[in-house]
């Protein structure tokens, strides 16, 4: 999407709801990324749009008075790019994405819902699989994108979308839940369950970087199987803050007392010969700023 247009949703959104944060919500940017849009069509534009304060935002008089300006262009877009997509036959295609769990349960229902609304006669198919697999049915053409962890092969095309927070998960009664944070060291204290994803585990950067030996007892690919041996007391794990969403257990949940986090991104093989639908599905990815976007390609 054009991105003039995208500083023009942002301004209409930010309007709409008074905040950033929730256009940067229903426009699945970050907030940072939609205050610097707005910003910079103030700049482009010399007169200022929104009036700031710790209420939200408001608009100013120029402000205003653009309002109904910006809301035609808009508009009039959006109908330029339903026409261009009807004769690219847009109206029916296959988007083949591979996901892993976290993703598949917390991400992608949302991002496919808001997808559908312009684009109902779209169909998915998810394949559920590991990191390594994932790469693999990229490079195979089995799926024409995926979600990975960043970094992953090279010779990838890559977009990064969030740093997803890596959380130590505790039995209740364990004698360290009440503390504000986990201390890495007392990782080594008991027996740990593993999550791992093929052959990379999320959690090997930690051990080795602070040079910790954990007593590993379980080793799963299961996150939910993860809790439940943790709500029993079998052990302790790092599980990533996304899966950790609306969980059934009864477990507690800390942050590290050192920085610890997974980069989520999506992958693909050559974004420029991607499908017309794949392209169009791009602009619906939660988090993504493509004034902060990566994209690596090697020739």
């Amino acid at each position: 999407m054009d991105m003039n247009i995208q500083k023009y949703l942002a301004f209409l959104k930010t309007v709409e709801y008074g905040s950033f944060t929730k256009a940067a919500e229903n426009l699945n940017y970050s907030q940072s990324g939609i205050s610097r849009m707005i910003s910079d069509l103030e700049a482009e534009w010399g007169i200022p749009l929104l009036e700031r304060n710790r209420m939200g935002v408001r608009l100013t008089s120029d402000g205003l008075n653009l309002l109904p300006v910006i809301k035609n262009v808009c508009a009039e877009y959006q109908h330029l790019q339903m026409q261009i997509d009807d004769l690219h036959g847009l109206k029916s295609g296959l988007i083949r994405i591979g996901t892993f769990s976290s993703v598949a349960t917390h991400w992608l229902p949302g991002i496919i819902k808001e997808f559908q609304k312009s684009y109902p006669g779209i169909n998915y198919e998810l394949l559920l699989g590991d990191y390594t697999e994932i790469e693999n049915w990229i490079l195979e053409g089995r799926v024409d994108c995926g979600f990975l962890i960043l970094p992953t092969l090279p010779e990838l095309e890559t977009i990064s979308l969030k740093k997803d927070k890596l959380l130590v998960i505790l039995p209740t009664d364990h004698p360290l839940a009440a503390y504000d944070r986990f201390p890495v060291n007392a990782l080594c204290e008991d027996p740990f369950i593993l999550l791992e994803k093929g052959s990379r585990t999320e959690v090997s950067e930690i051990f080795k970087d602070y040079k910790v030996i954990p007593k590993i007892r379980f080793t799963t690919w299961d996150d939910y199987a993860i809790m439940s041996m943790v709500e029993s007391g079998l052990g302790i794990s790092i599980l990533p803050e996304l899966i950790l969403q609306r969980i059934p257990y009864h477990i507690v949940v800390k942050e590290l007392d050192v920085p610890a986090y997974r980069n989520i991104g999506l992958a693909m093989k050559d974004q420029k010969s991607a499908s017309l639908a794949v392209k169009r599905f791009l602009d619906y990815l939660p988090f993504r700023s493509r004034q902060e976007e990566k994209v690596f390609s090697v020739t």
